[in-house]
C-alpha cells in the first residue's frame, strides 16, 4: 500500500498512525511526528542518521519532537484552507458595473481573445497578422469589473503543510492530483518491498492491469479547470490541459511512467465509491485468472475555489454561517475549523478533502512465491444502484444490498462467531445530517439481522475530510492500519451522537479502541446512487484461509521468503521518515512505438521485457468445424 492524505504518508502506516496518536506507545508517537515533520521540510536527518531543525541545528530526537509537534499537529489533518485565496486575499470574482465614456476608447488584443458576442457598435480591423485593434464609442456600457470576495467554505483536509508531491520529480506542469499519483504509486512499490522490475519480468506482461482514476477529474490550473477559465479569462489554453484532466489519467500515468505497463488499463467512475469500483475490477480480474497482479488507486485534489463553490451550492459542505449556527459562535477560530466534520453528530455537511491511494493486489499463489508481505485479503467488493429517486443526491436502497451481501460472505468464509464478534465498519460517515440517518440505519438493520450486538463504527473524515473518489481507499489504508496496530481511530470530534442515528446495535466511541478484528467493512454510500461495499480480511484470519489452501509447508517457505521482502520495506521506510523519498517517475525511457515488437501467431515479444505475452485466449462459444465452418 502506499499513498498521501491529510494525515501524512500511508507507507509503514503514518497516516494511520496520526489518527491514533494519544494511544500509541511514546516511541511511536514520537517516530510518527518525526516523520511528519521531516515530510512537512520542518526537520532533515543527514547521512549519518543524525536531526537537525529546520535552521541547521543538531538536536536530539527527543529535543526535537518536543519542537515540532503543535505545528505537526496543527497543518495535518482538516484545517483552516492554507490557500490565501480562502482568507484575507480572497477569491477571484467579478461585478457587474455601468460606465460612461467621456470619449473612445480604443485597445488592442489577439484574434483569439476576441469574444463571440461584441456588440455591434464597436469597430475592429486587423492591424497586422494576429492583433485586432478595436474600438469603442463614447457613451453609456455594460462591463464587468475584476473583485475579490471573501470565501464561504474555509475548512478542508489538505495534506500535510509543506509537502508538495511535484517537487519530488521531473513534473511539468501535472495537475495537482497526477503528482499525487505518482507519489502515492510509488511510495506503494516502496512499501511493498517488492523490486517491481524483477517481479514484471517473472510475468506474462499481460498478467498485470492498473485501475486507478478519480471522481471529477483533474479541476485545478493544470488540468481541466484552467482550460474552461481560459477563453473568459483571456488566458491561452496550453497543450496540456485538455489530456491531462481526463478522469482515468491516474491510470494512464502509472503505465507510461511509474510502471511501464502493457497490460489491461482502466478507471471505474462511481463518484465516492470510486476507489472501490476499481478495487472490484482488480479482484475480479485476479479471481477469473485473467491477472495476477494489479495496482488499484485514486487520486483526487478537488480543493479548489470552482469545485468548493460547486459543493457549496448543493449545501453539502460545512460553510462558515453552518458552523457558527451550530455551535452558536460569532467567531470561528483555528480550533473550530479542525472539528468541522463531525461524522454521526450534530452537523451540517462535509469537509473537503485530498488524497491518494494505491494498493497492490496479488492472486495467493503468486504471494506465497515472491514472499509478499500480505496486509489483508480483498475477497470481494459488492457494488448495487439505488433504483427510482426522488433526487439523484437523495439516498437509496442499495447500501442495504452491498452490505447484506458482504456480511453473508464473511459469515460463509470466517463463521457467524466472527462476523457478530470480530468485524466492524469503516463507514462513509461524510458529516452531513442526511448521511448521518441514513448510513447509521443501514448499518443498524444489518447488524439486527446478522445477531450484532454492538458493532463498532469508524468514521476516518472526522480526520481527513472527504476525498471524493478517494474517500474509501482512506478508509482500506485505516483498515490495514488497525490490522497491523489493533486499534480502531475514535471519532474524535464528535462529544454525542445525534438523536436521529439509528445506534440501538451499533458502538460508537470518541477515543481509539483497541479491538482485534478479523474482517472489516469498507462502505460507500456515493452521489447518484453508487454504493459500495469492500471486505477486508485481516492477516491473521487470510492467513487461516491460506493454510487450508496451500498447507502449512507453503506457508512456512513463504513466511522464510517473506523476511527479506520486510527487510527491504523497512530500509525503504527509513528513508522515507527521513523526508528521503524514492518517486519513480521514468519519462521517455524504453519507448515503443510497434516495429520493434516481435510478433507471432502466438506471441508477441517486447524489447525490454522478459516474457513474451502469449496470445493464447479462451473461446467463449468453441470451435466450428467441418459443414459448420
Amino acid at each position: 500500500m502506499g499513498g498521501v492524505n491529510p494525515a501524512g504518508r500511508t507507507s509503514g502506516h503514518q497516516a494511520f498512525r496520526r489518527t491514533v496518536l494519544d494511544a500509541l506507545p511514546e516511541a511511536e508517537q514520537a517516530k510518527t511526528l518525526l516523520g511528519l515533520a521531516a515530510m512537512m521540510r520542518l526537520v532533515h536527518r543527514d547521512a549519518d542518521d543524525v536531526w537537525h531543525d529546520a535552521s541547521g541545528q543538531q538536536l536530539d530526537a527527543a529535543a526535537l519532537v518536543a519542537e515540532v509537534r503543535d505545528r505537526v499537529l496543527d497543518h495535518t489533518l482538516i484545517r483552516r484552507i492554507e490557500d490565501p485565496r480562502f482568507n484575507d486575499e480572497g477569491l477571484p470574482a467579478n461585478r457587474r458595473a455601468n460606465l460612461a465614456l467621456e470619449a473612445p476608447l480604443t485597445f488592442r488584443l489577439r484574434r483569439r481573445q476576441l469574444p463571440d458576442d461584441l456588440p455591434p457598435t464597436w469597430q475592429v480591423r486587423e492591424v497586422d497578422r494576429g492583433t485586432l485593434e478595436v474600438t469603442v464609442p463614447a457613451g453609456p456600457m455594460d462591463v464587468m469589473l475584476p473583485e475579490t470576495r471573501p470565501a464561504q467554505v474555509r475548512a478542508a483536509g489538505q495534506l500535510p503543510s509543506g509537502f508538495e508531491p511535484s517537487q519530488l520529480y521531473r513534473s511539468v506542469h501535472h495537475p495537482r492530483g497526477l503528482s499525487m499519483a505518482v507519489f502515492a504509486a510509488s511510495d506503494c512499490l516502496g512499501d511493498s518491498g517488492l523490486e517491481w522490475d524483477r517481479l514484471r519480468d517473472r510475468l506474462d506482461p499481460d498478467a498485470i492491469a492498473v485501475y486507478a482514476g478519480n471522481s471529477i477529474g483533474q479541476l485545478d490550473d493544470e488540468g481541466w479547470g484552467g482550460l474552461l477559465k481560459s477563453f473568459v479569462s483571456g488566458k491561452r489554453a496550453t497543450s496540456k490541459q485538455m489530456p491531462l484532466g481526463y478522469g482515468q489519467m491516474p491510470a494512464d500515468f502509472l503505465n507510461a511512467y511509474v510502471l511501464g505497463s502493457v497490460g489491461a488499463t482502466g478507471a471505474a467512475l462511481g463518484a465516492c465509491a470510486s476507489f472501490l469500483y476499481n478495487l472490484r475490477l482488480g479482484v475480479d480480474d485476479i479471481r477469473a485468472g485473467r491477472r495476477r497482479v494489479v495496482m488499484v488507486g485514486t487520486a483526487d485534489a478537488p480543493i479548489t475555489p470552482e469545485v468548493i463553490e460547486g459543493f457549496r451550492a448543493m449545501g453539502a459542505l460545512a460553510d462558515d454561517d453552518s458552523l457558527k449556527a451550530l455551535d452558536a459562535l460569532e467567531l470561528l477560530t483555528d480550533a473550530d475549523y479542525q472539528r468541522a466534520s463531525r461524522p454521526f453528530a450534530r452537523n451540517c455537511g462535509f469537509t473537503m478533502g485530498e488524497a491518494s491511494q494505491f494498493v497492490m493486489l496479488m492472486d495467493d499463489e503468486l504471494a506465497l512465491e515472491v514472499g509478499a508481505d500480505i496486509l489483508a485479503s480483498a475477497p470481494d467488493v459488492f457494488v448495487n444502484a439505488d433504483g427510482w429517486k426522488r433526487s439523484i443526491s437523495a439516498p437509496g436502497i442499495g447500501n442495504y444490498i452491498t452490505l447484506g451481501k458482504a456480511c453473508a460472505l464473511v459469515r460463509d468464509m470466517l463463521g457467524e462467531k466472527a462476523l457478530r464478534e470480530r468485524t466492524y465498519v469503516h463507514a462513509h460517515g461524510t458529516s452531513t445530517p442526511k448521511n448521518r440517518t441514513t448510513e447509521s440505519h443501514v448499518f443498524d438493520v444489518v447488524a439486527k439481522a446478522n445477531g450484532i450486538e454492538q458493532w463498532p463504527v469508524v468514521a476516518i473524515k472526522a480526520y481527513v475530510g472527504h476525498s471524493q473518489g478517494s474517500a474509501a481507499g482512506d478508509q482500506a489504508v485505516s483498515a490495514l492500519g488497525s490490522f497491523a496496530h489493533g486499534l480502531l481511530p475514535g471519532i474524535a470530534t464528535v462529544d454525542t451522537i445525534a438523536d436521529d442515528v439509528h445506534g440501538e446495535r451499533l458502538r460508537f466511541f470518541q477515543n481509539t479502541l483497541a479491538f482485534d478484528a478479523d474482517a472489516t467493512f469498507i462502505n460507500a454510500k456515493g452521489f447518484g446512487g453508487n454504493n459500495a461495499t469492500g471486505v477486508l480480511i485481516s492477516p491473521a484470519a487470510t492467513e487461516r484461509l491460506l493454510k487450508k489452501r496451500h498447507g502449512e509447508a507453503a506457508l512456512s517457505d513463504w513466511r522464510e521468503r517473506r523476511e527479506q521482502t520486510r527487510a527491504r520495506a523497512r530500509a525503504y521506510r527509513h528513508e522515507a521518515d527521513a523526508g528521503h523519498f524514492a518517486v519513480r517517475y521514468r519519462f521517455g525511457e524504453g519507448v515503443l512505438e510497434g516495429p520493434e515488437l516481435d510478433i507471432s501467431a502466438d506471441s508477441i515479444r517486447i524489447p525490454g521485457y522478459a516474457q513474451p505475452i502469449s496470445l493464447a485466449v479462451k473461446n467463449p462459444f468453441g470451435s466450428l468445424d467441418g459443414d459448420d465452418a
